[in-house]
């Protein structure tokens, strides 16, 4: 998948590791907001950090075992979608996103996701989409909702974030429930 209209000037693309001084000038503009929930926000103070982490998810891509991909809105990166990680031989991905506060309330994120599980299901025959979310945020569990994902349960005290431990919801979506879904 090399680019994909969102509508309304929003673009879904790779992330590259030729993007670093682009992509750790996003982080820079939404670091306080994207890093409530988000690591990668903390992990990327500049762009030599920046070009690491695309260079990682740029081998992930070559081994197959994860993507990343940037939202623009009229040309500006304003957030992302990944898979974390990707297991063919299980038939299962690890979905995520994360977004600066300017583009939030867009469906972006909905969308862009949307793609990506679309293109998991039904180019490389993923069976089973995972979304965890911490319990505090709201909007990662409403885009799991929109996706017409299943909530599954609560991994208590799952996920370390800035020296705290917080409780993640997990859903997925499975690909007959994504085709009736898209399809109805």
């Amino acid at each position: 998948m090399l680019k994909t209209s969102l509508g309304e000037g929003a673009e879904l693309r790779p992330l590259t590791p030729d993007l670093a001084e682009e992509f750790a000038a996003h982080i820079d503009r939404g670091r306080e907001f994207i890093g409530r929930h988000v690591g990668m926000a903390d992990a990327i103070p500049d762009a030599d950090a920046a070009r690491r982490v695309l260079e990682t998810f740029a081998e992930k891509a070559a081994a197959d075992t994860g993507r990343m991909w940037g939202i623009w809105l009229d040309g500006t990166l304003v957030g992302g979608v990944l898979f974390r990680s990707m297991d063919f031989r299980m038939e299962t991905a690890e979905a995520g996103c994360w977004l600066e506060p300017a583009a939030v309330g867009r469906g972006l994120v909905t969308r862009a996701v949307g793609v990506i599980i679309d293109w998991a299901i039904e180019v490389r025959g993923i069976h089973r989409v995972d979304w965890w979310a911490s319990t505090e945020n709201t909007p990662s569990i409403n885009v799991a909702k929109r996706l017409g994902m299943t909530r599954e349960g609560v991994a208590r005290e799952a996920y370390l974030h800035r020296g705290e431990r917080y409780d993640m919801e997990i859903w997925s979506v499975l690909a007959p429930e994504w085709r009736a879904a898209r399809d109805a």
